[in-house]
């Protein structure tokens, strides 16, 4: 089949690897019609993440058909439309029993490598390094799905790919990280972050009740569509967010506010310069910036909802600002399984048409091409569909 494949930094190639099989009976096989690339495969496209290795191949927001199962899945059939989590979750250890799906005790196998540095490990996820399980991604022909029976989620009739192939990852994380800011009748929501996931997380706090969002950002065709959807917003390029946040709020700052950005943020002036420079020589492995900024401009007694990836260290954190204005922080890998149900339901209904947020559709074979244009944010590119099987 063909599958694309890291090769080191800023190098990803679609190459043809042996079709997955059926390793246990919890397994299944899903033939995959649409896939994507997200932000978070662009912190292994630039090389932040130690544990990928040359052929590795990528992707964890994917949907297709079920073409083959294991002897223990019975939850599906073959033929059925299906969404895969990005989580892969066993279904019965103590954090899945919780609804903590992301925090599943059984699905990485080298969850020594995250212990060492974290304490503890996240769930395993599709296509994300060796640190979390090693499974092969799905921005590829076919994939092989561990834990069948408790992660292929059935898709209802009527619904396109485009509608749904989102419920893998970015529409409840930014669900997800809108819930996390415990959102109250009248409240203002500062998001930091337009991507893919900003703007999902745009449009839920307002299905969560948030009066206004701000949102901010510095690339013009982001900053539209946060704007389309109902955002205020401001250019971090041209304004001092901080001055803005208070003066837009009369001085006591936003209720809740959130970090969709994540470890590659960019920073500017001496802040930014430090950032990048500590990162070069590997004394800090995130840029923090955006973090700093929303902790200091969130309101006293606040809330800080973080669901931009961070990897490992950062330095210079307002623990000050953190501590005496009583603030709370949310966080944490989006517990995709919670959510299937309720957001395809919402789909359905018409309260939200996930779709809205592409801008290219690709062959599979046009990866590299996707992966360049989605990093340096050429072509007015937002998120990018891959189609496998499709023409190039």
């Amino acid at each position: 089949m063909k599958a694309v494949c890291w090769q080191g930094t800023n190098n990803v190639q679609v190459e043809t690897v042996p079709d997955p099989k059926i390793l246990n009976p919890r397994d299944a096989i899903v033939k995959i019609t649409t896939t994507a690339i997200c932000g978070s495969d662009l912190h292994l496209y630039n090389g932040f993440n130690p544990t990928m290795q040359k052929g590795d191949i990528l992707g964890h927001e994917f949907m297709g058909e079920v073409v083959e199962l294991g002897s223990a899945v019975k939850n599906v059939k073959i033929g059925d439309r299906v969404v895969v989590p990005f989580t892969i979750s066993c279904g019965s250890c103590f954090f899945c029993n919780r609804d903590l799906w992301s925090l599943c005790d059984n699905s990485n196998p080298n969850a020594w490598m995250v212990e060492k540095v974290m304490g503890h490990s996240p769930s395993g996820l599709f296509g994300y390094s060796h640190m979390t399980g090693g499974y092969a991604g799905g921005q590829a022909e076919y994939a092989r799905v561990p834990f069948a029976d408790v992660g292929l989620f059935k898709i209802p009739d009527g619904l396109t790919d485009e509608q749904v192939v989102f419920l893998t990852d970015i529409f409840p994380t930014g669900y997800m990280a809108a819930e996390n800011c415990d959102i109250q009748p009248g409240d203002t929501v500062a998001i930091w972050g337009c991507g893919p996931v900003g703007q999902f997380a745009i449009r839920s706090a307002f299905m969560l009740g948030a009066d206004r969002v701000i949102a901010i950002d510095r690339v013009p065709e982001r900053l539209q569509m946060a704007k389309d959807g109902g955002a205020e917003i401001l250019n971090y390029e041209e304004i001092e967010v901080g001055d803005a946040l208070k003066e837009m709020t009369g001085g006591r700052g936003p209720d809740s506010v959130m970090d969709a950005v994540g470890m590659e943020a960019h920073g500017m002036g001496l802040e930014g310069f430090y950032d990048k420079a500590m990162q070069a020589v590997k004394l800090e492995t995130d840029r923090p910036n955006v973090l700093r900024q929303a902790i200091v401009a969130c309101r006293k007694g606040g809330t800080v909802s973080v669901p931009g990836v961070y990897t490992g260290f950062v330095d210079k954190m307002p623990m000050g600002a953190f501590m005496n204005k009583g603030l709370t922080m949310k966080t944490g890998q989006t517990h995709v399984h919670r959510y299937l149900q309720p957001l395809v339901d919402r789909v359905q209904k018409g309260e939200i048409d996930p779709s809205f947020v592409i801008t290219h559709s690709l062959p599979l074979e046009q990866a590299p091409h996707g992966y360049e244009i989605f990093k340096h944010k050429k072509d007015n590119c937002i998120k990018i569909v891959l189609k496998p099987g499709q023409a190039a």
